[in-house]
């Protein structure tokens, strides 16, 4: 949890507050909080390592909302989304939707078309990327043959996400429900990439959330956002090694760097962002927006 205090927005109650959203019912006739709907406001906060960085980073919310936004309106025939109206209070406005409230599904959803990060990790260790084996040979950068779908548990606040085989999700959503979030998960990379191909940027990898409104899978949260996914300038692309990109691993990278003066392994959070690194990353996070939709970002 955040140390921030949530604002107050007319109308809405705060209901809950994750490291970078917060979350408001509104409010019925009688001031009694709906359960059919949920305000999902995007804040400027910036997570990294399990930690919320106490450093904002100016107009990411708004970035990850617009950007969205755009998304699921070119994936609407593969997967219904969770956008009821895009029409918000003014203390919000450009950063937050309206969404329907749904029953959320307890894995992270990831999908990999390029082995990087963690998966390149999982991989040097055995071939495997939550218990799918990947050719030999492969570098840091490499495309995959096809998106594959590497899940991850949905750990508490504070703790890290667990690679985690498919049979684990089989296990813990039934066989019919995995099946068929993995063929979205991996679809909405697919398409992503399609689309960002013409623009000049790589979807190396996207995690996406579902819940379940009735029977009906449907998609949530974010979709292909900086903070969901990274996004490589095509132009720059160069296996093995680590890629340039338009995405937070820009303050990841430099809080591991000497300059920083973090350890990553002391339990301690990280220090405060200098000021050309918040500048810097807003940068990336406009730029990628501007590349993928076209339009100026205000």
């Amino acid at each position: 949890m955040t140390s921030s205090q949530p604002l107050t927005v007319p109308g809405y109650a705060h209901v809950y507050s994750g490291k970078v959203r917060d979350l408001y019912a509104p409010l019925d006739e009688s001031g009694t909080p709906r359960n059919d709907q949920l305000l999902l406001v995007a804040s400027d906060r910036m997570s990294a390592y399990d930690f919320v960085l106490d450093t904002p980073i100016p107009d990411k919310g708004a970035v990850l909302t617009q950007l969205s936004l755009w998304w699921f309106e070119r994936l609407q025939d593969l997967v219904p989304n969770h956008v009821v109206s895009a029409d918000v209070p003014d203390a919000v406005a450009g950063r937050a939707v309206l969404v329907k409230r749904l029953a959320m599904l307890p894995v992270e959803c990831v999908a990999r078309a390029y082995l990087t990060g963690g998966g390149l990790t999982e991989y040097r260790a055995d071939g495997h990327v939550s218990g799918v084996a990947l050719p030999e040979g492969l570098v840091d950068g490499s495309r995959l043959p096809e998106p594959v779908f590497t899940p991850s548990t949905k750990a508490p606040m504070g703790e890290h996400d667990q690679p985690m085989p498919y049979a684990a999700v089989e296990a813990e959503i039934g066989a019919p429900l995995a099946s068929r979030v993995r063929d979205l998960t991996t679809a909405i990379l697919a398409r992503g990439n399609e689309i960002a191909a013409e623009r000049g940027i790589l979807i190396a990898d996207t995690k996406v959330e579902f819940g379940l409104d009735g029977d009906e899978v449907v998609l949530a949260d974010e979709v292909l956002t900086p903070d969901s996914s990274r996004f490589w300038p095509a132009e720059l692309w160069e296996p093995g090694h680590p890629q340039p990109s338009y995405d937070k691993q820009y303050v990841r990278d430099w809080l591991t760097s000497s300059a920083s003066g973090w350890d990553k392994a002391s339990g301690e959070a990280p220090p405060d962002l200098p000021e050309d690194v918040v500048a810097q990353t807003r940068a990336k996070y406009v730029e990628a927006y501007e590349r993928l939709t076209g339009r100026t970002f205000s």
